[in-house]
């Protein structure tokens, strides 16, 4: 249970609690959240890969192979960089229930299962990756918010008018759960408006990439949970690694199509 309140803004304090009981089992928020996010992200997949010739059957394969991947990979990521917590405890490292996962490592092994599914299959991977970067920023928009029931993954202390206050901080900070989710909403409205300018397949896919790390890096920043290595936050490198890479890519893509169109 946590009591959350939002003093500026004249919300709250509100009793969030952690879990609800069904039929007598307890059942985190947290994994009903996300549970909605990616039924969300698939029901529109599902509705744009008709216009994409990416069969339904396709889609669920998809999310059987990468689901799980994503899953392993997320808390593969976060115990790599959290060595120290678990190399004298290795049990630990199997206690997902515990929390401990990275979105970024959801990411590519959600990708990575992906791409070895349509190879093969013998199918578009650029094609499919593209229902990915609709699907992504849905299920990350929603997902953020499971990190508001468990009160975690906030920012630095501040007095802004949005701030957030925990009881058990005793300030405000930045709700930067609200502020990814958020952006990611953004994310996903500005890629329904450009797919119909869309040039190559997997264009969607990688400015969803460079999108979400221009804004990943900022928020990043203000996290007070970051993982690191040395004098950085992992995540802001890997952020700005996506969004060098993926506009460097669209750039490079869209300049052999011009060609390849002119050619003609």
């Amino acid at each position: 249970m946590n009591i959350i309140s939002f003093p500026g803004l004249g919300i709250g304090p509100m009793t969030i609690y952690n879990s609800v009981k069904i039929f007598g089992f307890s059942i985190h928020w947290y994994g009903i959240i996300i549970a909605t996010g990616i039924i969300l992200a698939y029901l529109f997949a599902v509705r744009e890969g008709k216009k994409r010739g990416v069969t339904q059957d396709t889609l669920i394969d998809v999310i059987l192979c990468g689901l799980p991947s994503a899953i392993v990979c997320a808390r593969i990521y976060y115990v790599a960089f959290e060595w120290e917590q678990y190399r004298n405890n290795l049990w630990d490292v199997f206690k997902i229930w515990e929390g401990g996962i990275a979105i970024y490592g959801g990411v590519i092994g959600a990708v990575l299962a992906t791409w070895i599914y349509c190879r093969v299959k013998k199918i578009s991977f650029a094609n499919v990756a593209d229902l990915g970067g609709f699907g992504f920023p849905i299920g990350q928009a929603i997902g953020r918010w499971g990190n508001f029931v468990n009160a975690e993954a906030y920012g630095e202390a501040t007095t802004l008018p949005w701030r957030m206050e925990i009881a058990h901080l005793g300030y405000g900070v930045h709700p930067t759960f609200l502020y990814e989710s958020l952006w990611n909403i953004g994310v996903f409205l500005f890629l329904l408006w450009y797919r119909k300018k869309q040039k190559f397949e997997g264009e969607i896919f990688l400015l969803y990439l460079t999108a979400y790390g221009l804004g990943r890096f900022w928020i990043e920043g203000l996290r007070t949970d970051s993982l690191w290595i040395g004098p950085m936050r992992v995540s802001q490198l890997v952020a700005l690694l996506c969004f060098v890479v993926g506009g460097a890519l669209i750039i490079y893509f869209r300049k052999k199509k011009k060609k390849e169109t002119h050619a003609l």
